[in-house]
């Protein structure tokens, strides 16, 4: 819906405690609804709306957040609430409320209905803050990053799912977010993208997942089946372990999603789920689909799938591989319209307009994109916390497939939020640090690889001297200094370390390549 660019803002500020001042304020940029309509499941069951038709706020805090949803009429009085800065435990409290039950340690929508909450400005970041969504319907999460929400170490936050949903949820749409972790299980963190205890009508789409062991799930245990109707279009995973999502009965359907590093397995369907599965992009990942750690099964129907450098495990009692045909076990049909891009254009549409801060862009259906004609963002801006700027590639790129992509990472330290996987995932935004201004990362495999060249990839120059090893062996392959391409005798290995022996600052490593030549 159109509105006035000189149309007064709402804004939520803080006053004597707990209380809620409501101002005017000049709007600095258009406001609006959610941008787009729901699609998938989240477009069935009456619709996802949100809010719709409601007042709209802003808030720069969690608290304020809370506080908008608290001063509501009811409830299930719809509401907008843009959201811009990080959001986190400093600036996040409980508010009490007759239409609202939130708490100090989540954003937590429980017991309401009619929300929208959209990221605008500068951009929305919740960070080590996850979103609970409890008991709720017609909940609308747009335009936002979560990042680094953990079940263990501190601070703790929503049992370390970024995103997550339980107890009777129905209809939610989850559109142009970025999820991320910085590990898995043994680092502190859990899913990015969980529902349970009979949440349905949900789609998650145009959104990025990354940097987990566990992208998400559908149903906590074999027997919380009740879980269904999930829509998963225009994503993308990337250094995902596993649960890409893992379902546990009900019905999914996932398409146009790019698949980047799945480490361990893909879409893990047990316990009578069934998937439809079509026009997927998966690259350079393992096990991408089947019923894995279980002998409960699960069913697929797949269609205009590509597999690229996907390698496949052999059939066990709990390890049912769907590779390497991925022929269809069931049938699924779905109750609404959609469009499929081509599975070899998905990489390139999904790079274009998942994630948060990229002006909401969407795929056109013929392997196009467009943008909305009344965008509540502008154009992607530089996020309100630093976040590391893209390095400059080398111009003396090596050629030829990158071996690291298939192989594992470790390290002798890093730095907090930094993870040793962030030098494989293929994205030069993320990145691994040593505790200090020096330290080792390496590239393992579980078998033998002939590595020549190195290509060292810096956020930003920081070494100043390095030294790269033979980890088998401890021999000495080169030294030098600065980082760049580095080359050396081709040497047969399971695993190649870069030593940084001396820094001018703690560096960050964004990507560390490994060529045969």
């Amino acid at each position: 819906m159109k509105r006035s660019a000189k149309r007064a803002l709402v804004a939520l500020t803080t006053g004597a405690v707990g209380a809620a001042v409501v101002v005017a304020l000049p709007l600095p940029w258009a406001s609006a609804a959610a941008v787009g309509s729901a699609t998938g499941y989240a477009s069935v069951n009456g619709g996802t709306t949100g809010g719709n038709g409601g007042s709209t706020v802003r808030a720069t805090t969690g608290t304020q957040i809370h506080q908008a949803l608290c001063s509501r009429a009811s409830s299930s009085t719809p509401i907008t609430i843009e959201v811009s800065g990080t959001i986190n435990h400093g600036n996040t409290t409980k508010v009490s409320g007759d239409s609202c039950n939130t708490a100090a340690d989540k954003i937590e929508l429980k017991e309401i209905s009619n929300v929208t909450i959209i990221g605008v400005g500068s951009g929305a970041v919740f960070d080590q803050l996850g979103i609970h969504i409890r008991d709720s319907s017609n909940i609308i999460i747009q335009n936002v990053t979560v990042r680094n929400v953990k079940k263990s170490g501190s601070p703790t936050s929503n049992g370390g799912d970024a995103i997550g949903m339980e107890s009777t949820v129905r209809n939610v749409w989850v559109d142009h977010v970025t999820l991320e972790a910085s590990g898995g299980e043994s680092e502190g963190y859990d899913g990015l993208f969980d529902m349970k205890d009979n949440t349905q009508y949900v789609t998650l789409s145009y959104s990025i997942l990354r940097n987990s062991g566990r992208g998400g799930l559908i149903g906590s245990s074999e027997s919380d089946t009740s879980n269904s109707f999930i829509t998963f279009h225009h994503n993308r995973y990337e250094n995902i372990d596993s649960r890409t999502p893992l379902l546990r009965g009900g019905v999914a359907h996932i398409y146009n999603n790019y698949y980047y590093s799945l480490n361990e397995s893909g879409i893990n369907s047990r316990a009578g789920a069934r998937a439809k599965v079509e026009n997927n992009y998966f690259q350079n990942s393992k096990d991408v689909l089947g019923t894995f750690y279980t002998d409960a099964a699960g069913y697929w129907q797949t269609a205009g799938n590509i597999l690229d450098n996907v390698t496949w495990s052999a059939t066990s009692s709990d390890h049912k591989p769907a590779g390497p045909s991925m022929a269809s076990t069931t049938t699924v049909s779905v109750p609404y319209s959609y469009r499929l891009d081509g599975a070899s254009c998905t990489p390139d549409i999904v790079r274009s307009t998942a994630g948060a801060n990229t002006g909401i862009r969407t795929s056109n259906g013929s392997c196009g994109t467009t943008n909305p004609t009344n965008p509540t963002t502008p154009p992607p801006t530089t996020p309100s916390t630093p976040t590391p700027t893209t390095p400059t590639p080398t111009p003396t790129q090596p050629s030829g497939t990158n071996l690291s992509l298939s192989g594992g990472a470790d390290g002798s330290s890093k730095a907090s939020g930094t993870s040793y996987g962030n030098v494989k995932d293929g994205s030069l935004t993320t990145y691994w640090s040593p505790s200090g201004t020096t330290g080792s990362i390496s590239i393992k495999w579980s078998a033998a690889t002939t590595v020549g060249r190195i290509n060292i990839r810096e956020v930003s120059a920081a070494v100043t001297a390095y030294r790269v090893l033979n980890a088998d062996t401890g021999a000495v392959l080169k030294t030098g200094s600065g980082a760049g391409v580095i080359s050396f005798t081709p040497t047969s290995l399971k695993k190649v370390t870069f030593e940084i022996t001396s820094a001018s600052a703690t560096p960050r490593v964004a990507e560390f390549e490994t060529y045969a030549s």
